[in-house]
């Protein structure tokens, strides 16, 4: 029987991340329901291959839905049929803005429960119990659902996994968008700002605050990020101030991250912006405050200077690379 629906979104071929997160998690969910995941995808021109991947990794059956793609309410009016249709007890979405204006939506439509910034979820005598850091991540509230109910999760909190053993089912369903659905269409793919900024799959980052005192500061980010292979963030102070662009914004109202290496370069370590970053498996922080909150929850604290430490560091790791190219040239 069918218990929990999702939605994966795609963009050239290709399934989001957190989509595959969302399908991997609701798939474990579902089996420990004894029920079914299902998975909707909505565009004009899904290949047969792509909807069918999202078997790989749990779905049993996906929904393909002719309708304009990357928009959220052509995914609402999917998902609201499906339910009414299939009797659906829940919807898992991954993080990301188009799955919580979807997942929101979606609440409203039907008129379920909803819990979001969701971090883990897990079966508890027969039910979905959701759970999210509140009170600055000091925390954890724990919600079920009377009836139906809505998990919206943070970005990259579920790990993405092949729970399934072959291709999915693919169900053409065609479906009547609302009359406000039709209004809408899309202009442009992307963030407002920062949409060339990729810090999501980053093994290593590279993060400046305000500690770097101008947007000119950024550079030397970007240089040591460059030689470690990483991408850079900043801290929302500095984004709101200009200096860097939104999409690479890390913390509590910008992305969570988990990478093997985080360096922190001149942020203070508010608690705001700990919740994005403190799954990163190695964190090493740069100060010139021994006080600075950061050092609580680093691997490795730096006392110093930035604008002489990051040049110094960058040096180094360049002729690291320089010596194990030439090891291997031998």
């Amino acid at each position: 029987m069918p218990g929990i629906l999702t939605f994966a979104l795609h963009h050239e071929g290709e399934i989001n991340k957190n989509s595959l997160g969302a399908v991997s998690e609701a798939a474990l969910l579902s089996n420990a329901l004894g029920a079914e995941c299902h998975a909707v995808v909505v565009g004009n021109d899904i290949a047969d291959d792509v909807a069918a991947s999202l078997g790989t990794y749990g779905a049993t059956k996906v929904f393909r839905i002719k309708a304009p793609e990357g928009l959220a309410q052509p995914v609402v009016d999917a998902m609201a049929h499906l339910f009414e249709a299939n009797g659906y007890d829940y919807a898992l979405f991954g993080g990301g803005l188009i799955g919580f204006e979807v997942g929101a939506g979606l609440v409203a439509r039907i008129d379920a429960g909803v819990t979001m910034e969701v971090t883990a979820v897990s079966i508890v005598d027969g039910r979905l119990e959701a759970r999210r850091p509140i009170f600055g991540d000091s925390l954890i509230s724990r919600s079920r659902f009377k009836d139906r109910g809505i998990v919206i999760a943070r970005l990259n909190a579920f790990e993405v996994a092949e729970r399934g053993s072959g291709p999915a089912e693919v169900v053409d369903v065609e479906i009547t968008l609302s009359p406000h659905t039709q209004r809408a269409r899309m202009v442009r793919r992307g963030e407002q700002r920062g949409a060339d900024v990729d810090i999501e799959d980053a093994d290593v980052i590279v993060a400046g605050g305000r500690g770097l005192g101008s947007a000119a500061g950024f550079e030397l980010c970007e240089a040591l990020a460059t030689a470690l292979g990483g991408a850079v963030a900043a801290t929302r102070a500095v984004v709101d101030a200009g200096w860097y662009p939104y999409g690479a914004q890390i913390g509590q109202t910008g992305k969570t991250v988990a990478p093997k290496l985080y360096l922190a370069a001149g942020i203070s370590g508010a608690i705001q912006h700990k919740v994005g970053m403190q799954s990163s498996e190695n964190i090493v922080a740069i100060n010139k405050d021994p006080n600075a909150p950061i050092f609580e929850f680093s691997d490795l604290g730096v006392v110093g200077d930035l604008a002489a430490i990051l040049p110094k560091l960058t040096a180094a790791v360049q002729a690291r690379k320089g010596i194990q190219r030439q090891e291997a040239q031998t």
